[in-house]
């Protein structure tokens, strides 16, 4: 079974409803231009006394004091890198956390020029052996959130050398798409989609989809 991570949250009470549900991954955004910006709503107190296994801090270009100093404090299961962190922030990163916090390193694409296989082949080089799951999203200056899908059949051109997340844009109305995917995600990971407001989820919709799942 596909699993699902819901990114964005911000409500104590809708993560709790989300952990009822059995949800796999809970992304909660450490990233301070965002209309999602966690501690702008929960402490890291809070955080950290949410009892789930697949917590997941999303960071953008943050300094690595930070991002393990948030980790530690918000009792993090997993980091997940946005910017353009590179294979040395991430080698260091590693060593500096926990041996059990998992990576996640987005790849971002252009929904509009579709980035070239070669460019996505030279992300794989040079970051596979440094982190453990990747996750596609679409590319945007406000890097995620957007509500805009990229072209999954790019994804059909490569092997994707470790399990990945698929993101950006996923619906209801075009996740019956994935069945295109040579190789299927390992989780979806849903957004924007599914809100009444930037990080207020709309729980009916995402009980709906997972029905659909």
């Amino acid at each position: 079974m596909t699993k699902i991570k819901v990114c964005g949250l911000t409500r104590l009470e809708q993560v709790q409803d989300l952990i009822f549900l059995n949800t796999d991954f809970l992304g909660f955004i450490f990233y301070e231009k965002s209309p999602r910006y966690v501690l702008n709503h929960l402490s890291l107190e809070k955080i950290s006394k949410i009892d789930h296994q697949g917590k997941v801090g999303v960071f953008v270009n943050e300094t690595l004091e930070k991002i393990v100093e948030i980790t530690e404090q918000a009792n993090l299961n997993f980091i997940q890198l946005h910017g353009d962190e590179n294979e040395m922030f991430i080698s260091v990163l590693k060593k500096r956390l926990k041996p059990n916090i998992g990576i996640i390193k987005v790849i971002r694409i252009d929904s509009e020029s579709a980035i070239s296989t070669e460019e996505i082949f030279k992300s794989f080089h040079s970051i596979q052996n440094t982190i453990d799951y990747i996750l596609f999203d679409t590319d945007s200056k406000a890097f995620g959130g957007t509500g805009k899908q990229f072209d999954w059949n790019i994804l059909n051109k490569i092997e994707i050398p470790l399990p990945y997340f698929l993101s950006g844009g996923i619906s209801e109305q075009n996740i019956e798409n994935i069945k295109i995917l040579g190789q299927q995600p390992f989780s979806i990971d849903i957004n924007s989609k599914f809100e009444l407001e930037p990080g207020v989820k709309d729980l009916h919709k995402i009980r709906a989809f997972y029905e659909k799942l």
